[in-house]
């Protein structure tokens, strides 16, 4: 699923950047400089919808950006995730599954040096019309 949510960066000494989504109760972190502080606003905003979808909790509707307060020196910015990526960058690791095939379609297959688990998991992408990104 792809979000975007209202961060609000507040500046702090040496140049640091602490972030919150108040949309998204204890969903916070920080940053040595902007770039580090947005690089990890999207890795702290993805990880908390990630745990709520995982969790089958319900995601919180983000508001509108406009109607986010802010005192004197923060700052808002949109920051946009996508869960399904990171599950398939995360979640990469291989589950066994066990299948049946008639057996002259397993030695036509074995005959041509078929990998299994390949076409399968193609089909499974075409079935379900997954695209590589």
């Amino acid at each position: 699923m792809k979000y975007a949510y209202t961060a609000v960066f507040t500046p702090e000494e040496n140049g640091l950047f602490s972030v919150n989504f108040p949309d998204l109760q204890g969903c916070f972190t920080s940053g040595n400089d902007i770039v580090d502080a947005v690089y990890m606003a999207q890795d702290v905003l993805c990880l908390t919808l990630y745990d709520l979808e995982q969790d089958k909790k319900p995601i919180p509707k983000a508001k509108n950006p406009c109607d986010i307060k802010i005192v004197a020196g923060e700052f808002t910015s949109i920051v946009a995730v996508d869960t399904e990526t990171y599950r398939r960058f995360y979640e990469n690791k291989s589950v066994k599954k066990t299948l049946t095939i008639p057996m002259w379609l397993n030695e036509r297959a074995e005959m041509a040096n078929i990998n299994f688990s390949g076409i399968l998991q193609e089909a499974l992408k075409e079935r379900l019309r997954i695209q590589e990104q």
